[in-house]
């Protein structure tokens, strides 16, 4: 059983089952409402109640009496009893969701590859980063330098932000991360950042092209677009220089079984004999120009290296892509700052 929920404001509409709260039934199906703690203790999820019951089977510190007597519902605490109609502001954009400084204990470190590592990140009990797919966080350094890294979880699944970390040869925060981080690290960072993120009110087929480690803000907006049983066509493909560089295979090969609109296509650049590669071979945008004759009707989504994501805007608008429709984020090493 569950019911329906209608935003008042935009119309928008979706099921809530009564054993979860209406902000995971929203955040589940793609809508973006706003929270930050998701523990009822900040109030930044509340919204008006126009029509409808819900009950609180868990403490909301941040809903006064008055505030509950007038209709105020603390979103990420209230299970439907009924259909709702709900006043609440959706968040459209990047600039609608704040940037906030926080700190965060690693609560898990492992090795993926020889030269990447996945750390997952668990913010205090009364905080909670509200994100875009596609967008990262900034770690802070003691000595004010910043090192940027890709959320690679779905913006629903916030328990954890998940972050995957290329080792960098000469690299000061890299070499901490591998050789002398710990699990149970304190660390501070800053986020959500970035304009790169998914734009899913397009119906576009998409295309995403990810070099490396730009795998995690792929996965971030392929599992959002699985969370909402998108029906678009989704093609990913991942270049590497060798089979172990695509450190986490198992899950677009998972993916490509269960989701029938979605297709992966690994590409390796330098296989190693013992691979034993029978696939893809090159480097990976001249994989999709070789596949796509005409791009006009698709949406590309790049990251990666500088130098692919710029070889492939050069070589995949040739194909008719339209600028407007090319989305780009390019990891780069430098003195101060570096995201990989």
């Amino acid at each position: 059983m569950s019911y329906r929920v209608r935003i008042e404001a935009s119309g928008h509409q979706f099921d809530c089952h009564p054993e979860e709260t209406v902000l995971e039934a929203a955040l589940r199906q793609g809508y973006a409402l706003p929270y930050s703690c998701r523990s009822g203790a900040c109030g930044s999820c509340k919204g008006q109640l126009r029509s409808g019951q819900v009950e609180y089977k868990e403490e909301t510190q941040a809903l006064s009496a008055a505030e509950l007597a007038s209709g105020m519902a603390l979103l990420c605490r209230a299970h439907p009893k009924s259909d709702l109609e709900i006043v609440v502001r959706e968040v459209g954009a990047a600039r609608d969701i704040p940037v906030k400084i926080m700190p965060c204990r690693v609560q898990k470190k492992e090795q993926l590859a020889a030269d990447v590592v996945r750390i997952l990140l668990k913010l205090p009990k009364t905080e909670r980063m509200q994100f875009l797919a596609g967008q990262y966080i900034d770690i802070l350094l003691a000595d004010g330098r910043r090192r940027s890294f890709s959320l690679a979880n779905a913006p629903h699944a916030d328990e954890f932000l998940e972050l995957h970390i290329r080792f960098v040869a000469g690299g000061e925060f890299t070499q901490v991360v591998f050789d002398e981080m710990q699990e149970k690290a304190l660390l501070r960072i800053e986020g959500p950042l970035g304009g790169f993120f998914l734009h899913d009110t397009s119906t576009r087929p998409i295309i995403f092209v990810a070099g490396g480690t730009g795998f995690a803000p792929v996965k971030s907006m392929l599992e959002h677009l699985f969370s909402l049983d998108t029906r678009r066509p989704l093609h990913f493909y991942w270049g590497a220089r060798d089979l172990e560089s695509l450190y986490m295979r198992k899950l677009p090969q998972k993916w490509a079984k269960q989701h029938q609109n979605f297709h992966f296509v690994p590409v390796l650049s330098e296989p190693k004999p013992e691979d034993k590669w029978r696939g893809r071979t090159g480097f990976v945008h001249h994989a999709v120009v070789a596949d796509f004759k005409n791009l006009t009707d698709f949406d590309v989504y790049s990251c990666g290296p500088p130098a692919m994501v710029k070889a492939a805007y050069q070589e995949l608008t040739t194909q008719g892509l339209p600028e407007t429709q090319y989305f780009s984020d390019a990891f780069e090493f430098a003195k101060d700052k570096h995201k990989t």
